[in-house]
Formats: structure tokens, C-alpha cells, sequence
């Protein structure tokens, strides 16, 4: 067996296969392609799923690959052990209902023993112990001897995952000898310790399990195999550990001239060289395939394994940032299987660069931070609040938190961290969608290089463009990847930026890689340059990058009807109400138009219907709507209107709906009244003296509101056991003076229901310092109910201090109420019961003789009455 470099190792490998009739098809991307099931791609077969489930035909039946593979469960493990890895290479080799037993036995023994050499006594082979087929032809066809052969249960050697296409596996092993075992004399294949290594696993997949425990022959039986590069390469190079395989320790001796360390120094130091290794390993890789740094997904772990990498660096004691630098190297030394890691070798750099100046610039505060709650010697648990803040605030993922702490004991309140970190999603959601994009843009974002953006969307819905600028928390950036909120401004736009009082656009941009959703789009403050408030949803973009950009047509027409139907019902106003009606203000949405205007009462009914049938009118006459632009100065001799708020230069674009409505206008419009559909007043109302609100709907949104009034009388006649429709009104006043009637017996009963109680709560009276006190619960009381009673106890003797509490809906009320000679003594209602409710975590007060109050701990009402007597008896004069 010949020392054997691990690029060669995968080359030998993929060579002998072709050479047995088999395609090699390059490694699949670590990003899934069309399967929601996988964050990152995990194994060799993998990419392959659909080619065995026969869903899509494979390009021939006999297929090798050596596939790049991500796995992340074991994360924290990483560094800790040698044998732990995010980053791997699977070998395969595949058939889809081609090839079987025999010639995957066959082959994999004459890979091992003839091409790479290796002796014949150190493999051992594994086999389900009813696979007597495997066994034969391992022993009598291959030339294995049985004493190498093992048998083991459905646990190791059968592979299934509930129903479906499953199969007996086989595997082989190596020996490295017994200095390598744990020297115990039963030591063999499936011991625990290092002796024996699990290097090729064969999986024939030869049933259909139907979930019951049945399993049905396989027409068609699959081959899938897997053995791992590094593994094989370890054995092949006589090294303990992944990272002493020759292309992986290259990396690290990279890392390590950088920070000064050496693999060997010491046990500290080597976990933080092998996290690194491992680290940037998969960070270049998955850059690679369209993978950006973000919060969320397969960004979340690229994030998390850099900034991971970056603290061991830190560890080791290099502060500043080199991950970038390392890259190189791990580029270099895939050249030959990956050509495309060079053509992308200075994207790579940038991106792990700019994430590693960014975690930089924070991160020395939030180790501060956390040094700070380390050395608190009692602290068994940090707050959720606590490991938000070094989230949010100082770039730690919560992960990269616990593992820190966990190294001193320490745990975190995982669950409230979460529980904030759900709410400021929402509030930045809630952000996006109300604040608009310039909430985005800060004062010092420089964007005096960028061009003015050129906008096609008054004819054009989508668009081809260049991205000119990516600008994330106020600061110019070169790269966004997935889960990103970033603005984006393009060379060219079809989206509409808000102003005039309509709305912005919203839609997506898309690239070859990436997938982005625009929640808003505004201009910069000179008006030139359209701002776009993006979430990358998918994969990740660069300045300079070609993209398409494609409006919300649905929710852009909407908008383009409520603002035509603006201008028709500004006109309908002046001449419903006369021409001293002026525009006050505007918004303009896909839902609605609300309008403002100057009027100096509330419009009547007969006014209100008044004009909306008027702007109805103009919309069944299908007028022609058109925009052209002018001077000024001629726009104003046709008797154009301008539109509040808005400024106006010497050239000016004037929309008009014939001779009913002229206006200037910016925005969108409809090229027809007819296309509004319909218009309906949802409401009317007050804004200011003077000032008039209307609110309107149009096109789907008077069927939305149609339907949903329908609705609401079917429910209600249904509700007041109604066959008519049309008797909903004579019904509901029916059912009104009933409740008035029912709520007028309720209240006499609960006044006899508290006369009732109130005379055994008397009888437990207790006579101190010359007054009675007396105290009680009264369950399901009303806070009427409590008042009364007290009222009654009160007036019944002069001398009576009475609190009573009650719980209803998980809160506690009070009611307190001092006689006459109990005042003259200086005991004061409001004074007891603010007491009472203090004793469980409320609060309240009133008068000498009559006080309420309330508290939230239900718990606490026997408690609280517990000091009446005693807050009594200190308040005589």
C-alpha cells in the first residue's frame, strides 16, 4: 500500500469507475436543487434522490461522483475531537436498476487490493446477518475468507428510513492493528475504539418496505455506495485524523504561519486550529456555490461557522482578520476537482473578508460583555435578555454564545432569547412594510458616485437592470446573501417610487443565483435615485450584477385604480360641495384611497351618496384616461390641479380623465375609468378643523367589502334565527330591548345574590379599636356586585370597614368602604384598599368612605385581606 495524496486518492477512484461503464458527473452543488427537505447537501446520494425514486431519469445508469457534503449537527463537537467535521468529500458509485451484488463487491475489493494496493489480511467485511446471498458472494466469489467476514443486525448493516425503497448493507474495514485498539482480547470489527475503521459502506437496495414491516422485491434493485476521501485518504496515508491528511494539514500550516501557532503546541490550541481548518474548509465551499452570510438558513451556517472560526483565531491570539487569506489555500488545493473555486476564488475572499471585518468591529465589545457575566461567581444561567443583546448588539449567534459559556458551566435562557428574537422580526417586518426604504438609507450613506436611476415603469412592469449600489445599515456594501435586509438601487427600474402620496412598488428581482423581495421603494433625498427595500430571500448578489426586476403587477394595478379614483373623486367633491373643496393630503394604496380635503362639516348621507354616484358615473362612461407632459405655465391654463405637497419643475406631467378631472400628476394610472370597475365610500369623518377624511375603495376591493358585508347579515340573521335577510334591522332592535330587559333581572338577582352572601360574611365580624372589620371573597363577583355589597354593609352600621375581593378573568378586584364613625376615627377607604392591592401586586384608591382596586396575582387574595386588621388599626388618629 502506497502513500497516496487525497487528490489523487478521488481521481483513482472516479478513473476505476468510469472504467467499469460508469458516468462521471462533477459534485453537485451544496445548495439543493428542488428539495425543501435538506438545508445543505449531506451525502453522496443525496443529489440523487429522485433518480432512485424514478421521479426524474438519471443520464445513464451507472453513475461516480465525488460529492462535497456539509453536515452541522455535531458543530460543537468540531475542534474538540479530531475525528469531527462540518466539511467532507463522498465517494460514490451508483446504479439505478443496472448493476448489483456482484460486481459492487467485485469492483470495491478490486479498487482496494488491486489499484491502491492495500493487504488483503487488514480488510475486514461486514454483512446483514441474513444476507447469506452477500455472504457467498464475498466468500466464494470474491476470495474473501470467512474469518474477515462478520455478521451484524438490522442496527448496522440494513439501511431504511421508514417506507420505501431500503436494502442490507455491507461494509468494509481496515485494521491499523492492534496498538491502535484498546487491547482487549475480544477486540473486533464494531468495537468502539480506533483498531478497526469503517471505510466503504455498499447499500444494495433490493426491497420496498410498505411502513408495516413488509418488503416487497425491488423489480429494479439500486446500488448506492459511499466511502468518504478523507477517511480513505487517512488509512491510505497512515494518519490518525482528518487533519494530518495531506491537502487538509496544507491548510492548517497556512493558518498556522499566520497566527505563529503549530499543530502539537497544545491541546488548547489544537482544537482552535482544527475548527479553523474545518471551518474555512466549508465556508469556501459553500461561498462557492451561492451560499452569502445572513441570519437565517444555510446562511445562518455559513455565518455561524465564520464567525466561529474567527473566535478561535482570536483564541489563538490573532486579532486581526485572516480567513480570507486562507481561502487561497483551500482553493489551491481543490484546484484540479473544482476549477470553478478559481473562477470565483475573488468573490470567495471578499465575502469572507467583509464578514470577518463586520463581526470584527463588534466583537471585542461583546467578549467584554461576555468576560463581564463570566466572572460573576454565582451565575449559573445568563438571561435570554442578556443573550439577545449579544446577538443583536455585538454579532454573537446564539450558538457561538452558548458554546463560550458552556466552557465555564454556564448556561442561557435559550427560550426567551427566542421569544425576542420572534418579536424583532416582527418589528422589522412590521418596519419594512410601514416605514419605508429610506428608514434603511442613513444620513452618511454616500451614494454621490451612483447615477441617476432611469425609470421605465409607466410603460414597463419588468425590467432588466444593473444593481449600482447595495447599502446595508446605512453602509455601502459590495455583497447580500440570504435573510439579508439590505437596499438595493439599480441602473434602471420599473418600480414605482412612493411620492404624490402613492405608495411604493413592490415585487422581486431575481438573478441566477439569488431570489430578492422588494418591500418598498422611495427615492434619495435629491430625488433622483430610487431606493429599493429588499429581503434576500434566496442565494446572494454583487454590485455590478445583471438582474430582472419584475413589479407586484396585481397589487401595482390596484394602486393605479385608487389613484385615477382620487382624481375622479376630487372632482366629484367640487361639484357635490362647491369649488372651495382643496386637496389636503393623499395616500394612496392597493387597498384603498384615503383623501383629504378641505370642508368645514361632516358630509350627510345624501351628500355622501351624492358623490359617489358621481364617480361611478364617470366610470361606467369608460373615460379615456391620459397623461401627457408640458410647461407649466400651459398645464395651468388648462385649469390642472396640483396636488398637495407635491413640487413641480418647468416641465410637468398632467393626467386627465376628459374634461371632468385635470390634474399634475406623478404617479400611476389606469388607461380608462372603466378599468376602476366600481367605487364605494367606505367611510367619512373629521382630521382637523376644517379638514375632511374620505376613505374609498375600488375594483376588487369593493367585491372584498361586498362580500364581506354579505357576510356579516347572513351571520347576523343566522345569529337572530332570521329566515329574511331583510328583517335584520326590526330583529336586532328585538333582540336589544330583550338584553336590556335580561341585563335588568341579572342585576336585581346579583343585588338579592349579594344581600344573600353579605349577611354570612357580617356574621364574621371582628371588632377592633371600636369599629367592625370585615373581610370576604366573594367568587365570580362583578365589581358593581363588590361595590354594592360594601355600600350596604357600610350604610347597614356606621362603625363597618369592610374589603371584599373577588377573581375574575385572572385578575383580582377590591372594594373597600369605611361608616361614618370609622372615617371620624381616620380609617379611610382609600387608604385600606390601596394597601390590600399592594399586598398582591396591584394598586387603586377613592374616597374616605368608598374605594376600589385591582391587582394581577390571584394567589395573593387571602394574603391581602391578612392585613386589613393591621392597616386599620395603624391609620386611628
Amino acid at each position: 500500500m502506497q502513500w497516496t495524496g487525497l487528490n489523487e486518492l478521488r481521481e483513482k477512484f472516479l478513473e476505476f469507475f468510469e472504467s467499469k461503464g460508469c458516468l462521471r458527473l462533477p459534485s453537485f452543488s451544496l445548495v439543493p436543487k428542488d428539495d425543501n427537505s435538506l438545508l445543505l447537501i449531506n451525502s453522496g446520494m443525496a443529489p440523487m434522490k429522485k433518480y432512485f425514486t424514478g421521479e426524474v431519469t438519471p443520464p445513464r445508469k451507472r453513475v461516480t461522483t465525488c460529492q462535497k457534503c456539509i453536515r452541522t449537527p455535531d458543530i460543537e463537537r468540531v475542534g474538540i475531537t479530531a475525528r469531527h467535521g462540518t466539511f467532507f468529500e463522498m465517494l460514490g458509485n451508483f446504479s439505478f436498476g443496472d448493476y448489483f451484488k456482484r460486481e459492487a463487491t467485485a469492483w470495491a475489493w478490486e479498487f482496494f487490493t488491486k489499484v491502491l494496493e492495500m493487504p488483503e489480511d487488514k480488510l475486514y467485511v461486514s454483512i446483514y446477518q441474513d444476507d447469506d446471498e452477500a455472504f457467498d458472494i464475498w466468500t466464494k466469489e470474491v476470495g474473501v475468507d470467512p474469518s474477515h467476514m462478520v455478521r451484524l443486525g438490522k442496527e448496522d448493516n440494513f439501511w431504511e428510513h421508514g417506507s420505501g425503497p431500503c436494502g442490507p448493507c455491507s461494509e468494509i474495514y481496515f485494521d491499523r492493528g492492534p496498538e491502535k485498539g484498546c487491547g482487549k482480547p475480544d477486540c473486533h470489527v464494531g468495537c468502539e475504539c480506533d483498531r478497526f475503521v469503517e471505510v466503504w459502506n455498499l447499500v444494495f437496495t433490493q426491497f420496498d418496505n410498505d411502513g408495516k414491516g413488509n418488503y416487497t422485491p425491488l423489480e429494479h434493485p439500486n446500488i448506492d455506495t459511499g466511502m468518504g476521501l478523507e477517511r480513505l485518504a487517512c488509512v491510505i496515508q497512515g494518519v490518525d485524523n482528518l487533519f494530518l491528511v495531506d491537502t487538509v494539514q496544507n491548510i492548517m500550516k497556512h493558518i498556522s504561519k499566520i497566527t505563529g501557532v503549530n499543530y502539537g503546541d497544545g491541546e488548547k490550541s489544537d482544537v482552535s486550529l482544527r475548527v479553523i481548518t474545518d471551518h474555512i474548509r466549508s465556508t469556501t465551499f459553500m461561498i462557492g456555490d451561492g451560499v452569502m452570510p445572513s441570519n437565517e438558513g444555510k446562511g445562518y451556517v455559513l455565518r455561524r461557522l465564520l464567525r466561529r472560526a474567527a473566535r478561535h483565531g482570536r483564541l489563538l491570539g490573532y486579532h486581526e482578520p485572516f480567513l480570507y487569506k486562507v481561502c487561497d489555500t483551500v482553493i489551491n488545493e481543490n484546484l484540479k476537482a473544482y476549477p470553478e473555486l478559481d473562477e470565483k476564488r475573488e468573490f470567495i475572499t471578499k465575502v469572507i473578508r467583509v464578514e470577518e471585518e463586520s463581526f470584527a468591529k463588534t466583537i471585542d465589545q461583546g467578549f467584554k460583555m461576555l468576560r463581564n457575566i463570566m466572572e460573576q461567581s454565582e451565575i449559573k444561567t445568563i438571561s435570554g435578555e442578556d443573550a439577545f443583546k449579544l446577538n443583536d448588539t455585538y454579532g454573537f449567534p446564539i450558538d457561538l454564545t452558548r458554546e463560550i459559556l458552556a466552557e465555564k458551566g454556564i448556561k442561557v435562557d435559550v427560550e426567551r432569547f427566542q421569544e425576542l428574537l420572534k418579536e424583532q422580526k416582527k418589528r422589522s417586518r412590521d418596519a419594512r412594510k410601514n416605514a419605508g426604504a429610506d428608514a434603511w438609507i442613513s444620513d452618511s450613506t454616500d451614494l454621490s458616485d451612483v447615477e441617476k436611476t432611469e425609470f421605465v415603469g409607466y410603460t414597463d412592469l419588468e425590467c432588466e437592470a444593473k444593481i449600482a449600489a447595495i447599502v446595508k445599515d446605512g453602509e455601502r456594501v459590495e455583497t447580500a446573501g440570504e435573510g439579508e435586509s439590505v437596499v438595493l438601487v439599480l441602473d434602471k427600474t420599473p418600480f414605482y417610487a412612493e411620492s404624490g402620496g402613492q405608495v411604493g412598488d413592490t415585487g422581486v428581482i431575481t438573478a441566477d443565483s439569488a431570489q430578492i423581495e422588494v418591500d418598498n421603494t422611495t427615492k434619495d433625498a435629491s430625488g433622483n435615485i430610487y431606493i429599493h427595500s429588499c429581503l434576500v430571500k434566496d442565494g446572494g448578489i454583487t454590485v455590478g450584477e445583471t438582474v430582472k426586476a419584475a413589479v407586484d403587477k396585481k397589487r401595482r394595478e390596484n394602486i393605479m385604480r385608487n389613484h385615477t379614483a382620487a382624481h375622479l373623486l376630487q372632482s366629484a367633491l367640487r361639484q357635490v360641495l362647491g369649488n372651495h373643496v382643496q386637496q389636503a393630503g393623499q395616500l394612496v394604496t392597493d387597498n384603498y384611497v384615503r383623501f383629504d380635503f378641505t370642508h368645514f362639516e361632516a358630509l350627510t348621507a345624501k351628500e355622501l351618496i351624492e358623490v359617489q354616484d358621481l364617480v361611478n358615473e364617470k366610470i361606467l362612461e369608460g373615460i379615456e384616461v391620459t397623461t401627457r407632459e408640458m410647461p407649466i405655465e400651459e398645464a395651468k391654463k388648462l385649469g390642472a390641479m396640483a396636488l398637495f405637497g407635491e413640487k413641480y419643475g418647468d416641465v410637468v406631467r398632467v393626467v386627465s380623465a376628459g374634461d371632468f378631472s385635470v390634474e399634475f400628476c406623478g404617479g400611476t394610472h389606469v388607461k380608462n375609468t372603466s378599468n376602476l370597475g366600481l367605487f364605494r365610500i367606505r367611510q367619512e369623518g373629521s382630521v382637523a378643523a376644517g379638514v375632511r377624511r374620505i376613505e374609498a375603495l375600488t375594483g376588487y376591493g369593493v367585491l372584498d367589502y361586498i362580500n364581506k358585508l354579505s357576510a356579516a347579515l347572513m351571520g347576523a340573521s343566522g345569529a337572530l334565527k332570521l329566515t329574511n335577510p331583510k328583517a335584520i334591522v326590526e330583529g336586532a332592535a328585538k333582540a336589544a330591548q330583550l338584553i336590556k330587559e335580561q341585563q335588568r333581572e341579572i342585576a336585581d338577582l346579583n343585588s338579592k345574590l349579594a344581600a344573600y352572601q353579605l349577611d354570612g360574611i357580617l356574621e364574621n365580624a371582628e371588632e377592633a379599636g371600636g369599629v367592625k372589620i370585615v373581610t370576604g371573597s366573594v367568587k365570580g363577583a362583578t365589581a358593581d356586585v363588590l361595590r354594592d355589597m360594601c355600600e350596604k354593609a357600610r350604610d347597614k352600621d356606621s362603625s363597618t370597614v369592610i374589603v371584599l375581593a373577588a377573581a375574575n378573568e385572572g385578575k383580582v378586584t377590591f372594594a373597600a368602604a369605611c361608616g361614618k364613625e370609622a372615617v371620624a376615627k381616620g380609617v379611610l377607604a382609600g387608604k385600606v384598599v390601596k394597601a390590600v392591592a399592594q399586598a398582591a401586586g396591584g394598586n387603586g384608591g377613592g374616597k374616605p368612605d368608598m374605594a376600589m382596586a385591582g391587582a394581577k396575582d390571584v394567589t395573593k387574595i387571602s394574603d391581602a385581606l391578612a392585613v386589613v386588621k393591621e392597616t386599620v388599626l395603624g391609620l386611628f388618629k
